[in-house]
């Protein structure tokens, strides 16, 4: 396995992703292809850390750094997936608007 490969699959896993994200309508779902993205985004960062980088243990604190940051993305939107369920019985990205009061 070369760093090509990993780059192409992370490549292919953001591609899933973007298009996750453009065409689903919901919630969950969404929420899911942005994790696939940020997965494919970690593929990325130990592939350079393990093909190039002097010093492979750098490269592999941005991984840790993003899985962290996307647990807390998680739990936020979680919050307001179950607020929005809550109110409404459906998980719909057009009734998204209804939550700014």
């Amino acid at each position: 396995m070369t760093l090509s490969h990993c780059v192409i699959l992370s490549l292919i896993l953001c591609a899933i992703g973007v298009y996750g994200v453009l065409t689903r309508r919901n919630l969950i779902g969404i929420l899911l292809s942005v994790e696939v993205i940020l997965n494919g985004a970690n593929i990325n960062f130990a592939a350079f850390a393990h093909f190039r980088a002097v010093d492979s243990v750098a490269g592999a604190i941005f991984p840790i750094f993003v899985m962290a940051v996307s647990a807390c993305e998680m739990a936020v939107a979680l919050a307001i997936i179950i607020s929005m369920y809550r109110r409404k019985r459906r998980l719909d990205v057009y009734n998204l608007e209804e939550l700014h009061g």
